[in-house]
């Protein structure tokens, strides 16, 4: 069975940070698929942050974080982060990590296609 655990949220003041970590059970290795962040609010859709897929080599992460945000995983620990830094109040969300076993998308990632996701862990950022 496969199961991902989100941990590392929390509440900080703006501008701090924070890192999230998903571990991923070892029923798959993340290094062979297409790993995703994802956050939700409230009465919004679910949106894409960043995704990393090391068999093409490439990562993406979404305009409103960039420069702040970085993905990166420990192949070895089988493990997914996600640092976030300079954190505003409009980072304030459930971020959600989550894997896609058959593709990655070169753009903002959707959730339709992601078949592994974890519970969720929740990050407010004060004013």
């Amino acid at each position: 069975q496969v199961q991902l655990a989100e941990s590392g949220g929390g509440s900080v003041q703006a501008g701090g940070s924070l890192r999230l970590s998903c571990a991923v059970s070892r029923s798959i290795s993340i290094a062979r698929y297409c790993m995703g962040w994802f956050r939700q609010t409230p009465g919004k859709e679910r949106e894409g942050v960043a995704t990393s897929y090391i068999p093409g080599g490439r990562t993406y992460i979404t305009d409103s974080v960039e420069g702040r945000f970085t993905i990166s995983q420990d192949n070895a620990k089988n493990t997914l982060y996600l640092q976030m830094n300079s954190l505003k109040p409009e980072d304030t969300a459930m971020y959600y990590c989550a894997a896609d076993p058959w593709s990655c998308p070169r753009r903002a990632p959707t959730p339709d296609s992601f078949v592994y996701w974890g519970q969720g862990t929740q990050v407010t950022v004060s004013s």
